[in-house]
């Protein structure tokens, strides 16, 4: 004699909320600086990063890319850096993505 026994499991998956990474205009970072954060730090192409910057020139704010809040902070950081470093007041910001 052979039993079959049915099971049913309820599984529930919880996605990670992402946040946008933006970087803003100012009056002083000059535009192949930023051009050469977005390929550095976020690994755009630098098309890619030419028309983000170019959008951030004309819009005031433009979005590097997308991440986990961790990752999200760590890049904001980065642009950060990098910027201090090279004596340019260039900031970066993050806002959730929904």
């Amino acid at each position: 004699m052979s039993v079959q026994v049915s099971e049913e499991v309820e599984t529930t998956t919880r996605t990670m909320p992402m946040f946008k990474v933006l970087i803003h205009n100012d009056a002083f970072t000059h535009f192949d600086f930023v051009v050469t954060v977005l390929v550095k730090v976020f690994s755009k192409p630098v098309l890619d990063a030419f028309n983000i910057t170019k959008s951030v020139h004309q819009t005031g704010i433009g979005l590097a890319g997308v991440y986990a809040l961790e990752h999200a902070e760590m890049k904001r950081d980065q642009v950060h850096s990098m910027a201090r470093a090279n004596k340019f007041p260039l900031t970066a910001s993050i806002e959730p993505a929904n």
